[in-house]
């Protein structure tokens, strides 16, 4: 579809007649390339918690925290870029957004290909391209916002379902294809020579020995092999909706549109991080839960100093502040999507450090942790939770469609309190053990619970979004809620990666399960008690 007929200015999807005549054709065909695009948005934005743990096979000379703190950045820059994501369908269209954020991936992906060339690249060069990394988290609210607006009320579950459920599988992808393409030098002399494994590592099809070449340098050049062709996709199948964006402008005016939001969160989230990380790169003067709200904080002030005709429309969007649903809505998708996203992005180095590592007896009686020769691979067993979590999110949406969002999200809550305290004592026991490994299947068994049931209330939480809010409303809380809950991706990496370090990986995980029993009570009060707000929606 070229230029002329990308625009398309009739569009009432909740009219039966025009939805099977027109409207499903359409609506379609612009999910099906919503939703590659939106997966290498994932893999790209979560690729770090795959990569840090083979540098640290490799030797790189970066310390555990450190390694954490990669992913955590790419974590709170996602999180950040969503916060103007969400409102960029409304003022650049559909079409516009989803072919240039696509584009945009290409940059990270490229820049971490040639940084992980040599273990010289300092450490300020991994947190730039991780901080870059962020676009593709950020991707979700454009892309959720614009699938809402094609779909009617009747089919929002399974839509926005599909369009993120597939899109999760990003998660997984990146978790089986990185490890798969270190293998071998697939893309010839482009890539350059290889590196030698200094601790054993592993891929889904099995264990890797130390010594073994390792081109890890891979695991950023491979997603360009997507990436050109689903940019040509967007451009040239998919539709602004003009009764949503009226007034996108020319291309190149929308570009700068979406450029310029996308620059003030990275503007806030560099303030932040500046505040934040320690010295040589930061100042180290805010902890992890004031520089957060200083982020978002300075995000939407950042925002609403825009000038030119992004500032009607933003201060229209902001109305969405003042209904007590966006609130209770964050909170209790903090609960599914916050959990799912944060779980994937520190499972990986979890599973290194705490079964990678064994307690040994001295001479003297006394205990260390050494080196686990036995120890299992996260690049083998960390996709299952994401790939489950994913596979699943379809079903919550289409099961909440049946009977109600609220009844799901109150019974998952339930399941993810009860897994999330189990997992944190399992976890304690796996750090303290002489034979880690002992533990290593009940380890497994709950994070996919945990994943299972965060992939089922993603489903339920935007079904739940989908029947309360209006089709203006709709797309910028969907925006919003995705934005705030992806912090999880900063915020478990962090909280995993310093109680493990401080020997008390159970402390994160039960303080989870207080935040899980919170979630309960907040979803009980607004949507199932007699005389809720909305009655199970």
């Amino acid at each position: 579809m070229g230029k002329r007929n990308a625009d398309i200015h009739e569009w009432d999807v909740e009219n039966e007649s025009f939805w099977q005549s027109t409207g499903k054709r359409i609506a379609y065909r612009n999910l099906w390339i919503s939703i590659p695009s939106l997966l290498m948005g994932f893999a790209i934005w979560l690729m770090w918690g795959m990569i840090t743990v083979q540098m640290l096979n490799l030797g790189f000379p970066f310390s555990e925290t450190e390694l954490f703190t990669l992913s955590a950045i790419a974590g709170l820059t996602g999180a950040t870029l969503r916060i103007p994501a969400s409102f960029m369908i409304r003022i650049a269209g559909g079409r516009n957004t989803i072919f240039l954020t696509t584009a945009l991936l290409m940059i990270p992906a490229v820049g971490t290909g040639m940084a992980l060339q040599s273990q010289d690249t300092p450490l300020w060069v991994f947190q730039l391209l991780a901080f870059l990394s962020g676009i593709g988290g950020g991707n979700f609210a454009c892309s959720m916002s614009n699938i809402s607006t094609f779909f009617p009320k009747k089919e929002q579950g399974l839509a926005l379902g599909l369009n993120a459920g597939l899109g999760n599988f990003g998660v997984t992808t990146m978790q089986i294809l990185i490890p798969l393409v270190m293998t071998a030098g697939v893309l010839g002399v482009i890539a350059g020579d290889p590196m030698q494994l200094q601790s054993s590592s592993g891929t889904l099809i099995g264990r890797i020995e130390a010594g073994t070449d390792t081109w890890i340098q891979n695991a950023g050049f491979i997603w360009l092999v997507f990436l050109i062709p689903l940019a040509f996709l967007g451009w040239f199948g998919m539709n602004n909706l003009r009764t949503i964006a009226p007034d996108p402008g020319h291309p190149l005016a929308a570009f700068g549109k979406i450029i310029g939001l996308y620059l003030v969160a990275f503007v806030a989230a560099a303030i932040g991080l500046y505040l934040f990380l320690p010295d040589p790169v930061g100042l180290d003067v805010l902890n992890m839960w004031l520089a957060l709200p200083l982020i978002i904080a300075l995000t939407l002030l950042f925002m609403r100093l825009m000038p030119g005709q992004i500032q009607p429309n933003i201060k229209k969007q902001f109305a969405i502040f003042s209904n007590r649903h966006t609130w209770s809505m964050t909170v209790l998708y903090i609960l599914t999507f916050g959990s799912f996203i944060g779980f994937s992005a520190a499972l990986p180095l979890s599973i290194e450090v705490i079964f990678g590592r064994m307690m040994e007896e001295d001479a003297d009686g006394t205990l260390q942790r050494v080196t686990n020769p036995d120890a299992p691979s996260a690049l083998t067993w960390a996709w299952i939770g994401p790939f489950v979590g994913a596979l699943i999110r379809p079903v919550g949406g289409w099961i909440s469609d049946k009977i109600g969002g609220s009844i799901v999200t109150q019974v998952i809550s339930v399941a993810m309190v009860l897994a999330s305290a189990a997992a944190g004592w399992v976890m304690m026991q796996a750090y303290n053990s002489t034979d880690p490994n002992a533990w290593f299947a009940a380890f497994m068994i709950l994070f996919v619970i945990l994943f299972a049931a965060s992939g089922i209330g993603n489903g339920s939480t935007f079904r739940t979004i989908g029947v309360i809010f209006d089709q203006h409303q709709k797309g910028p809380v969907l925006g919003w809620t995705s934005a705030v809950a992806a912090y999880g991706a900063f915020i478990a990496p962090r909280v995993m990666g310093e109680q493990i370090e401080a020997g008390s990986p159970e402390l994160a995980m039960y303080g989870f399960a207080v935040f899980y029993a919170l979630c309960l009570i907040v979803n009980w009060w607004f949507y199932l008690r007699p005389n809720a707000y909305v009655k199970n929606p």
